[in-house]
């Protein structure tokens, strides 16, 4: 499955980026490919384009606030979950996608 996430935190430190590394090794072990997109203290890094989200498969919002340009994924067939699910129970949350 092709997926694209955005994870997103209060602080925006690291539990944002925390999220977005137990995504991606999470993806990789259950055979998955992902682009993570981060929303911290450093504003959107690794932003996903429109044609990103467009070729994904789902999207995984792991967020605890509101994030910027969600209008992205108006479209997409989109879970929203808690940064601390992704860090907790990964696994969890890609069960979901099926």
């Amino acid at each position: 499955m092709k997926l694209v996430a955005v994870t997103a935190c209060p602080t925006g430190i690291a539990h944002t980026y925390m999220a977005a590394a137990q995504l991606e090794k999470t993806a990789k072990k259950l055979g998955h490919t992902i682009k993570v997109e981060t929303q911290g203290a450093m504003g959107i890094e690794n932003e996903l384009g429109q044609a990103d989200v467009d070729a994904a498969d789902a999207v995984i919002l792991a967020t605890d606030i509101a994030i910027e340009q969600e209008d992205r994924f108006a479209k997409a067939r989109k879970i929203h979950v808690p940064v601390q699910a992704a860090l907790k129970d990964p696994e969890a949350i890609f069960a979901q996608l099926k």
